[in-house]
This record gives structure tokens, sequence and C-alpha cells, in this order.
């Protein structure tokens, strides 16, 4: 006589029956994957003068369909220095998710208002991303004919709103 089994038991709810309870439940939540970093090709990335002395005003927005991400610390460079502004406050890259549509805003501060030395230069370069090219703006469109004047220059990270990297700059800076 063939045996016929009575019960066919799915492999997920014997996990279920050999688990430890709660032990399920914490596997199978699968977090949602990370959206993928945006194309700079589809950044519009600007930079404008800001009413404050030696400081910049940028800004990136997302022109396509889905979320991307940025870093969260935007890149700013200086005509032919070395490196790049350094993040205030002291902070680490980490992904900035940057909805379909949507913008972000950040404060730049070129000039340490104690310093003694400075350097002129004719451009700075902003990129959403330190694997991007960026966008390359001259220092006349950016209210300085005679050059942008730098030293220890320092970025707020990306926000909401240009109000909320304002005065994130001026906490920091002061």
């Amino acid at each position: 006589m063939r045996i016929q089994p009575v019960l066919a038991v799915p492999a997920t709810l014997a996990l279920a029956l050999l688990a430890p309870a709660g032990a399920l439940a914490a596997s199978s939540a699968v977090a949602a994957p990370a959206p993928p970093t945006c194309r700079d090709s589809r950044l519009a990335v600007a930079a404008t003068a800001s009413d404050q002395p030696d400081a910049v005003r940028i800004s990136i927005t997302n022109r396509g369909g889905t979320a991307c991400v940025v870093d969260r610390i935007p890149t700013v460079v200086f005509g032919d220095l070395d490196g790049a502004a350094q993040p205030v406050p002291a902070s680490e890259s980490a992904p900035y998710r940057l909805a379909a549509g949507r913008s972000a805003y950040a404060a730049v501060r070129t000039l340490d208002p104690t310093s003694t030395e400075l350097r002129v230069v004719d451009r700075l370069t902003v990129a959403g991303d330190p694997s991007h090219r960026g966008r390359t703006f001259d220092a006349a469109s950016l209210g300085a004919p005679d050059g942008i004047r730098v030293w220890e220059p320092v970025t707020t990270s990306w926000h909401p709103s240009q109000a909320a990297a304002d005065t994130v700059l001026e906490r920091h800076t002061d």
C-alpha cells in the first residue's frame, strides 16, 4: 500500500513552527532597496551670491522621474585649489534622498572672517556627489567680479530649504 502525505507543510510555515517566537518576524522584514545615486545629467545645480559677505547659496534639483540619492555633503571646490569646502557641523559622508522634482539647499562660506590669509579664484564648482563632475560657476556670476576670496571654506549639508541651510551656516561660523 502506498502512503500518501496527509498534510503538506509549506517551507515558510515549517520555519514559523520551528523558529523561536519573534525570530521569523524579524527575519522576514526586508528593507526597501535604497534609491540609486543620482546621475549627474539628471541634476540641475545652481549657485548664487548670498547677502552675507563671502558666502554662496547652492541648490540641487532632481530632474528625473524617480527618487535618487546624492551625498549629504555637497562637493564644492574652488578654481585650481586642492581640497573642497569642509562640512559644518563636522559630519561624515552619507546618502541624502532627493525625491523626483525636489530640490535641496546648502550654504557655503568661502572665507574664514578671522583669516589673515586668502587666495582668489575665478570660479567654483558644485557637485551633488564626489563622483560627479558638477557645474562650474564663474566669479562674476556669483557677484565677485574681482574673484572669489577663499580660505578655509565650509559648507552645510543639504537641507530642504535655503533658510534652514543659511541658519546652520550662521550658527556654525559666528
